[in-house]
């Protein structure tokens, strides 16, 4: 049987353009615009788009499936301890509601999937504390006065209600500092830890691993150390890259070992231009064996650098952990910027996440200790009841709800004023993630498999394509 030639023909569906010839359907996708001037913030577009065989205008960005690079873990936010203190205060429906907005991966929820959060205090909590605070002179070498008590108010009961909304999330440790007693200057604030201590800092890790477990909290990861070359923070400590090995191999890495323990440990946490931090510890092949990748901030250097750790050890991973936004936040400004660089820049060198600083602040960007933060601008703005959506929150959302955990970066090519990052999900769909900085908009073409999608988008905006 002979089947005769149809005509080309052109379907509308579902605001999708479809188009068959011969029977053969071509490939629809989806656009989520996010326009900095408020008109869409990451918004489905009605626009029909689609693969056809069509040809190729303006610049062309090249996807290329079959060039794979790494996985991702997921993009998210830090929960510190202030974040968690303004959502536990809220009703718990409106709480409840942002939750799943945050967490969810379904409808219009923006399927957050890592988050970061202190081991102790950080900055943006209300006041210092460690799991074992002791008054001045007192140590506790067996750690029989550890308890997780401060986080037990708020952030722990937070985590758990993130969990049953998303129970795949993961969830990274990091301290920015230990115990004071355990210190040289006996001060939360700088300070170095005492190498009579190595061994109960070990432990303490260790406790704090299984206190959080014992809650029905996994701790995927940690860090050694929050900025470990930054001790000007409250709280902070100065950790340099030989006495952070030495502590990895001769005493985390053994205890973690030895109890079992399967959270992975990461190096460094701190900014791109010393990269040879992490390098000289993984140079080291006592240190490197209980080493999982390094973590990174872009308070400084080029986020290229990430790819220098990388070509230096390509079988340890890499993860971009802080970044923040200073209020009262520029829409335009800040997410082109973090956007260009981490979004796209990060992932494009080899970053496994993408997580923003921090979850939330109320309106005066409080609570914070005395010496930390006093200017960060949270995802979100919490007011009692009342939410603002601020850049951080569509930063992320542009990646985290379709680029899922176990997502693979794909090769797409470079294009003037267009940068871009694909990816494949797990269920098989594709991702591409393009940034306008043209000042004006631009029209420009994917090819994929041997057709091509022609789109545009407004200036100073992000398209989020999936197919």
């Amino acid at each position: 049987m002979t089947m005769m030639k149809q005509p080309l023909t052109v379907l509308a569906c579902a605001g999708l353009l479809t188009i068959a010839r011969f029977g053969a359907i071509a490939q629809p996708v989806a656009l989520w615009l996010t326009n900095p001037d408020g008109s869409a913030l990451f918004k489905k577009q009605t626009t029909p788009l689609s693969f056809q065989a069509a040809t190729v205008s303006g610049p062309v960005i090249q996807i290329d499936p079959a060039q794979t690079y790494q996985s991702m873990d997921g993009f998210g936010y830090t929960l510190t301890g202030g974040s968690a203190m303004l959502l536990q205060k809220m009703g718990a429906t409106q709480r409840t509601a942002i939750l799943k907005e945050l967490f969810a991966t379904d409808g219009n929820n923006i399927g957050v999937s890592f988050l970061r959060i202190s081991i102790g205090a950080s900055d943006l909590d209300d006041r210092t504390f460690s799991y074992d605070d002791l008054p001045a002179g007192q140590t506790d070498p067996t750690l029989a006065r550890f308890s997780l008590a401060p986080d037990k108010p708020w952030l722990i009961p937070v985590l758990k209600q993130i969990l049953a909304i998303n129970p795949a999330i993961r969830i990274m440790g990091t301290p920015w500092s230990p115990p004071t007693w355990m210190k040289t200057n006996g001060e939360t604030k700088g300070g170095s830890l005492k190498p009579e201590f190595y061994k109960t800092y070990a432990q303490y890790f260790v406790n704090y691993m299984q206190a959080m477990k014992r809650e029905g909290i996994r701790i995927d990861a940690v860090t050694i150390q929050n900025e470990p070359l930054h001790p000007g923070n409250n709280p902070s400590l100065l950790m340099l890259p030989e006495e952070q090995a030495a502590f990895i191999k001769n005493n985390l890495g053994p205890a973690f070992k030895a109890a079992g323990i399967t959270t992975r440990i990461l190096l460094y946490d701190h900014n791109a231009d010393r990269v040879d931090y992490p390098i000289s510890i993984l140079n080291d092949p006592e240190a490197r064996k209980y080493v999982d990748g390094s973590a990174f901030h872009l308070y400084g250097g080029k986020v290229e650098a990430l790819s220098e750790v990388h070509n230096a050890h390509p079988d340890k991973h890499i993860y971009f952990t802080e970044q923040w936004i200073g209020a009262p936040g520029n829409m335009k400004g800040d997410m082109n910027w973090h956007v260009k660089n981490l979004i796209i820049g990060a992932t494009r060198n080899w970053s496994r996440t993408v997580l923003e600083w921090n979850l939330a602040a109320d309106p005066k960007q409080e609570p914070h200790t005395i010496g930390g933060c006093t200017g960060c601008l949270g995802a979100l703005t919490i007011d009692g009841n009342t939410i603002t959506r601020n850049p951080a929150y569509y930063i992320v959302a542009i990646a985290s709800k379709f680029v899922r955990p176990g997502s693979v970066r794909i090769a797409s090519s470079t294009a003037d004023k267009l940068p871009n990052v694909a990816f494949r999900t797990p269920k098989g769909e594709h991702v591409l993630i393009v940034l306008n900085e043209a000042a004006g908009p631009q029209t420009f073409s994917v090819a994929f498999k041997g057709k091509t999608m022609t789109a545009s988008l407004p200036a100073n905006s992000a398209g989020t394509f999936v197919w």
